[in-house]
């Protein structure tokens, strides 16, 4: 919907420009139906393996056919009270126009044949899933279940009483997200973004998906009712379409195949929820938030409702790209601006998929008089701040939370990030800079001390300090980079980190995504190693390390390597300073890169393998940084865990020095 989408925007609009590797739009979506290709086959084989092993659990997805003859009386009779209604055929022919077909929905393409045995009617009927009716229909208390797509078309007869011959497919199809349009000013905003929700409703398909064996004549009409090339963006399947309504599965009670209940624990140091979360962080130093084995709640939200009701707390400013309806954010800075308090916000409302959403939160909130702003005109506002100015008894400070992740309740329970909670000067006054940028879209001679802001400084200073590692190694001093990212992209990034492989500098990148650089080629990237952590949480933080000849230097942000996090959005990024900070970074780092459990490494060729276990019960590094959040809560252990990973640190920083010196 999205990449392939945009790919066939520059066709029909014939943009010629090439791609990195020079292939043209109509070239790259060639390239891409193979992989997809490869992907959906591989796909198609392993979904009936992980139905089988879940019927080990009594848990089963029945065909309608093998069901007997008590199973389908009894489907029919609910079907019949409770879907029914709620069915609608479509028939089209020369007097009825074809149908409208809403994006990602499963449909059933209905043949009805006639006695003469000469003409036949076309229906559509779309399968109701998410209408409070669920894709798989339980039968009586057990965990077996019947596809809904299947019980409508066995029972076609009673939408079509007294047809003679029925036969039936199914399809699947998925529209065009990317009709972005430009922007033509902020006042005219908020305008374009909601007519790009109605054209996102009705934009051309991009692809469909049929049922294996579906008549060739009916898949050609198919498709070129719906715009398609059939043989390019057509897909034919043997097993499930619409296969994230799976996911109904994973909420059933079996706990035997569950991970087991995780609660996040506060922070070591936000123990005394009776004490300011302010006095905390002015008296005792910058705190770093590991989600989602730190909770959030009482950490971030903590840290928005103290100064939403704090008497000495005068500001607030903050940046939300995309949030939920349990997180309480949006509550609480209305409540901050209703107590009296400046409540400045800067709303991304293009967020992919969260645009409607994100509309909602600002005239909410502006109704309750905090001044929402949209950012900078051309730029993606996608970094995470908040700000709050308090009186303190010296004057006014600043607090500050930056964040690699979304201001969401929900996903900072699944989704790996970091935070830091600091009222450090330099850090304040940036972040001030960078709201009145925000706000304005005034940018120049703006001065930053502290932080990495994207597009104008972050990428020149990221490839300045892949450059000094280089100098470093070359001097003798050991060169090593380590980074942690969704995705790694960029080109000039990547050109960067393939020279200072061939200088000699390690690297070792943890990428969860799309990654184009390729490791271990011989001459190129020799001293590059690739690896992708797949466990029970996504991985979601962006950290940077580079060992700087000794003097180590940590940096966290909301940035991916990707050309448009770097070039096109404003992100920020920021050094963590405090060297204790700085050692359980350490320890985060070392958990991954040791990672024996869910690490899968990259080849040269770009395929992946997943990493040999080493020793017997080892466990992922998920699970280690489950048991570290609990142990820092326990004083001893967290400061003989913060020593390990500071001797590892110097250790790894000799032997680099030593090679150096050999080499």
């Amino acid at each position: 919907m999205k990449r392939i989408g945009g790919l066939k925007l520059q066709v029909a609009t014939h943009v010629s420009n090439l791609s990195v590797d020079g292939q043209t739009p109509q070239q790259q979506i060639d390239a891409c139906r193979i992989q997809t290709e490869e992907i959906e086959s591989i796909r198609d084989e392993q979904l009936p393996l992980l139905l089988e092993e879940l019927i080990a659990h009594d848990i089963r997805i029945l065909d309608y056919d093998h069901l007997s003859k008590t199973q389908t009386v009894y489907l029919r009779e609910h079907y019949f009270r409770n879907i029914f209604p709620l069915i609608t055929p479509q028939i089209f022919d020369p007097a009825h126009p074809f149908p409208f077909i809403s994006n990602l929905s499963l449909n059933i393409l209905v043949t009805i044949g006639h006695k003469n045995g000469n003409d036949v009617s076309l229906a559509r009927i779309k399968v109701p899933v998410g209408v409070g009716v669920p894709r798989f229909i339980q039968i009586g208390e057990s965990h077996h279940y019947v596809p809904l797509e299947q019980i409508i078309a066995n029972n076609l007869d009673l939408l079509f009483p007294g047809a003679d011959d029925i036969d039936y497919d199914f399809f699947f199809v998925a529209r065009n997200a990317s009709a972005e349009r430009e922007e033509s000013g902020a006042n005219d905003l908020l305008s374009m973004i909601e007519l790009e929700l109605r054209d996102r409703r009705i934009a051309p398909i991009v692809r469909m998906v049929v049922n294996k064996g579906m008549n060739q004549d009916r898949k050609t009409m198919l498709a070129d009712q719906l715009g398609l090339n059939s043989a390019q963006d057509v897909f034919e399947t043997e097993t499930m379409m619409a296969q994230k309504d799976l996911l109904q599965l994973c909420f059933l009670p079996v706990l035997e195949l569950r991970y087991p209940s995780h609660v996040p624990v506060n922070h070591h140091r936000l123990q005394d929820s009776q004490r300011s979360i302010f006095h905390t962080i002015r008296e005792s130093g910058a705190i770093l938030l590991q989600h989602p084995y730190e909770s959030f709640a009482t950490s971030v939200v903590r840290f928005l409702d103290e100064a939403a009701y704090d008497p000495k707390a005068r500001a607030i400013k903050m940046t939300l790209y995309r949030t939920d309806k349990d997180t309480r954010v949006v509550d609480l800075l209305i409540s901050a601006a209703r107590n009296g308090k400046q409540v400045a916000v800067v709303v991304e409302i293009k967020a992919k998929f969260d645009e409607a959403a994100n509309i909602k939160w600002a005239e909410r909130m502006e109704e309750a008089g905090v001044h929402v702003t949209y950012g900078v005109m051309g730029l993606k506002t996608h970094c995470k701040v908040i700000m709050v100015v308090r009186q303190d008894y010296n004057g006014l400070q600043r607090y500050v939370h930056i964040g690699t992740g979304n201001y969401h309740g929900g996903t900072a329970k699944l989704y790996t990030d970091l935070g830091l909670l600091t009222c450090e000067p330099d850090i304040g006054h940036d972040v001030t800079e960078l709201f009145n940028f925000l706000t304005t879209g005034y940018a120049p001679k703006r001065s930053y001390r502290s932080i990495l802001p994207a597009p104008k400084i972050l990428k020149k200073q990221l490839l300045s300090r892949i450059e000094r590692e280089i100098e470093h190694h070359g001097s003798g001093r050991g060169g090593l980079i380590q980074i942690k990212t969704n995705a790694l992209e960029d080109k000039d990034i990547v050109k960067a980190l393939y020279l200072a492989s061939m200088a000699g500098v390690k690297i070792e990148l943890v990428v969860r995504d799309t990654c184009r650089l390729k490791p271990g080629v011989v001459g190129l990237s020799d001293n590059i190693t690739v690896i992708s952590i797949v466990g029970r949480f996504l991985e979601h933080s962006r950290l940077f390390y580079f060992q700087n000849g000794g003097d180590d230097e940590y940096l966290i942000g909301s940035a991916d390597l990707m050309k448009r996090n770097l070039e096109s959005r404003v992100e920020v990024v920021v050094p963590i300073t405090n060297q204790s900070l700085k050692d359980e970074l350490r320890i985060l780092l070392n958990s991954i890169l040791d990672d024996e459990n869910d690490a899968w490494e990259m080849r040269s060729d770009g395929s992946y393998e997943r990493r040999t276990v080493k020793q017997e019960g080892a466990v992922g590094s998920q699970i280690k940084q489950i048991e570290f959040a609990k142990a820092r809560l326990k004083t001893k252990r967290h400061k003989r865990l913060l020593k390990t990973a500071t001797q590892r640190r110097r250790n790894q920083s000799d032997t680099v020095t030593s090679l150096n010196r050999k080499s």
